[in-house]
């Protein structure tokens, strides 16, 4: 145990007895525990495993490469539309939590296998990700925007395109486009 994450855990407004069940799961599989992006995360040899959150309407055990396990269960559920490696699952409950005990562990220890296997999740390449009509109606328009999105870094394109494709409706992308186009000209991406 992390003296840390005891303060992560003696602080959790919602889902404590949820969050604390969790953390006994996955210390029982021999995962070290440390505190990364202000929440619990389990390790193996310094490469993360798993980490527990608790949100509004549930608590998530999630796995960093979740896409590689084999989910025997069907379980596992993508965080995002657009996430490749990570997988989580979510509860309600400690008696859901407890229900599962036995598949998580197998889960876990699956993951450590994974990870002692070097093995990596073969992530999708800027180019294979489509670029939303409303963003490729606008860089045909305007050449200057075409250049400058082109010069940008891979991962400053793909947070463009996961971000503009991410609104449901196409007045919502439009809007977003348009905020956008002055930090694109400028050469900087969404969090710069």
């Amino acid at each position: 145990m992390n003296p840390r994450a005891d303060i992560y855990f003696a602080e959790a407004q919602k889902w404590q007895e949820e969050l604390e069940t969790l953390r006994m799961i996955i210390l029982d599989c021999g995962l070290m525990e440390e505190v990364k992006w202000s929440v619990p995360i389990y390790t193996f040899n310094k490469k993360n495993i798993v980490g527990i959150n608790g949100f509004k309407e549930s608590v998530a055990l999630a796995f960093f490469k979740g896409a590689l396990l084999s989910d025997t269960e069907g379980i596992l559920l993508k965080p995002g539309t657009l996430t490749q490696a990570g997988r989580w699952i979510k509860f309600r409950s400690v008696e859901e939590i407890i229900k599962l005990a036995p598949v998580l562990k197998a889960y876990i220890f699956e993951a450590i296998e994974v990870e002692k296997a070097g093995l990596k999740v073969i992530k999708k390449k800027t180019a294979d990700f489509p670029v939303p009509k409303e963003f490729q109606n606008k860089l045909d328009e305007m050449p200057n925007l075409k250049k400058a999105f082109k010069a940008l870094t891979p991962g400053r394109q793909r947070a463009y395109l996961f971000y503009f494709a991410d609104a449901k409706q196409s007045k919502t992308r439009e809007a977003r486009i348009e905020k956008w186009i002055r930090q694109i000209l400028n050469g900087k991406g969404l969090t710069d």
